[in-house]
């Protein structure tokens, strides 16, 4: 998996010394290794939450369990069943195959935040951002936007054409699915039709969205069995995507 292999690279240059010798080793020999043993070496996939100082990252936190369900049940990806926090200036994130990034209130990196976020996705990385507020007017929204403005500048964050392969990379969506969120709450009560992102090099870095994915699929993973249709399943698309392209 390319961009897997690549942040290996990355994360190794960056630690140095020994360590840099051992990261080498694993991003390589991942796709052979047994699982069981507990190392994120062991798999394909491990689900990894940003914090950040300013804001309220700590949301949605049933949520994370249904995506792993859900690789697990349609992927055969070997997939952490855990979930790893890891705070956004902490370098050991640039070695993450993906990351989500979530919240209500104000963001606001401070520089270590900044500049890891900065490098992990010019190098590769993938973060799928979901505005808690299933808004395009609010706090999160404002904040985080102006964030990416600033740092990729103010056309980076652009609108997602429906044929993006992000939504075919496994199941296939005619575009964005909607959410029982965005018609009520505190939002601006519209169905957004449309996500966006910020592509570095044709490579899909960011993946943005105000419709409050994380709020839908927050729920104990037993009662998917009750959905008429597995509402996660597009969540399936986001990582097959973020480990691929």
């Amino acid at each position: 998996m390319q961009r897997r292999r690549f942040l290996g690279l990355l994360g190794a240059a960056l630690v140095g010394g020994a360590s840099a010798a051992k990261l080498f080793g694993e991003s390589f020999a991942a796709e052979a290794a047994p699982t069981g043993t507990g190392s994120v070496g062991d798999y394909d996939f491990w689900f990894t939450r940003l914090m950040y100082d300013s804001g309220d990252w700590d949301v949605d936190q049933r949520m994370p369990a249904n995506i792993i369900t859900s690789l697990i049940d349609y992927t055969r990806l070997r997939v952490d069943p855990k979930e790893h926090v890891l705070a956004l200036a902490d370098p050991r994130m640039l070695q993450a195959p993906f990351c989500y990034l979530s919240g209500h209130k104000l963001v606001e990196f401070n520089p270590d935040e900044r500049r890891n976020f900065e490098r992990y996705v010019r190098n590769g990385g993938f973060v799928f951002v979901d505005d808690c507020n299933h808004d395009i007017d609010g706090l999160f929204a404002k904040s985080f936007e102006a964030e990416m403005a600033a740092i990729f500048g103010p056309q980076s964050l652009k609108k997602l054409s429906n044929r993006h392969p992000v939504y075919s990379s496994f199941f296939r969506f005619d575009g964005p699915p909607t959410t029982g969120f965005e018609l009520n709450g505190w939002g601006d009560d519209l169905v957004h039709d449309y996500l966006k992102g910020i592509e570095i090099d044709g490579r899909l870095g960011v993946l943005y969205s105000n419709k409050d994915y994380g709020c839908e699929w927050d729920y104990d993973w037993r009662n998917k069995r009750w959905l008429a249709e597995d509402n996660t399943k597009f969540a399936v698309n986001i990582v097959m995507y973020a480990l691929t392209a």
